[in-house]
Parts: structure tokens; sequence; C-alpha cells
């Protein structure tokens, strides 16, 4: 099933690119992350690897991996959760001075996740749109507090 959806943030593509490529900062945007590590060596890019743990209705303790880096167009990743596989994309273009930023994620919900298809869609449709929401409101308040960055 896919969920997806769009967000412009008022902040350059390169910005926002690599703020959200090291997941290290996703804890600062999404609520629902509380602990963010990268557990391979080197520059983020392809086969980065990052731990991460999610708490709500069941706490996640899992790894993304990068399965994608055209920095500043395209990350791919992958994420295998106990009761389902994650397969996206992250798409940025250039909106004005800011960045249209698009998800697209392929979930493949397994064992009594899979019975509730639709509904697990749009969960997982709003939240992405929060998580995402919260990365706009976090990029943009360091907009306001530093508006050189953009010049």
């Amino acid at each position: 099933m896919l969920v997806q959806g769009d967000i412009v943030i008022n902040r350059p593509i390169e910005e926002v690119f690599d703020f959200v490529a090291d997941e290290c900062n996703e804890p600062k945007y999404n609520p629902q992350m509380t602990l963010a590590e990268m557990v391979t060596p080197g520059p983020i890019g392809v086969g980065s690897k990052f731990h991460f743990v999610m708490t709500g209705v069941r706490a996640a303790d899992t790894v993304i991996a990068f399965t994608e880096f055209d920095r500043p167009r395209r990350l791919g990743s992958t994420t295998h959760i106990s009761n389902m596989d994650i397969n996206g994309t992250l798409l940025f273009e250039p909106q004005g001075q800011g960045t249209k930023l698009k998800w697209l994620w392929n979930i493949e919900p397994r064992g009594f996740i899979k019975l509730l298809g639709p509904i697990v869609r749009r969960m997982g449709e709003r939240q992405e749109l929060a998580i995402w929401t919260g990365l706009k409101k976090v990029m943009e308040a360091q907009l306001e507090a530093a508006p050189s960055l953009l010049k």
C-alpha cells in the first residue's frame, strides 16, 4: 500500500535535504522518535544505517538503511519493523526560495496489521503529515532565528 504526500518548507533545498538525510535530527521534529543514531562509519550516503527507537501503540527499536542518495534531490530507504516493511523515497524539489518535499512510502504490513490495510494507510498518511509538518516548523523556526542563512 502506498502512503504519500508533500509539504513546502521555506528553506533552500540543500539545507532541507541535509537535515533530513541526517536521521539523527529526526527526534527534533518527530515526537514519536526518542532516539536516532548512525551505526555505520563514514559520511552519510547509500548504505548508511541509523538505529532508532519509536514510541506509540507499540514501541519499535529498528534500523533504517539508505538505498538511494542523490543530494539534494532524492533519498531512498528501507525499514524493517516487526509487523511491516517500509520502502520509500523522499523527493526534494526547489519551490521558489523553499523546497517541496514529497514522500512516497510503500508499506507492506504483515500478520494482523495486513487485515487493517485501509486503516493503516489513513493512519500512515496522518502520521507522515504530522512528522513533516514538524520538520517544517523546526526548519522555518531556524529561518526566523537566522534570516541571513538564506542569502
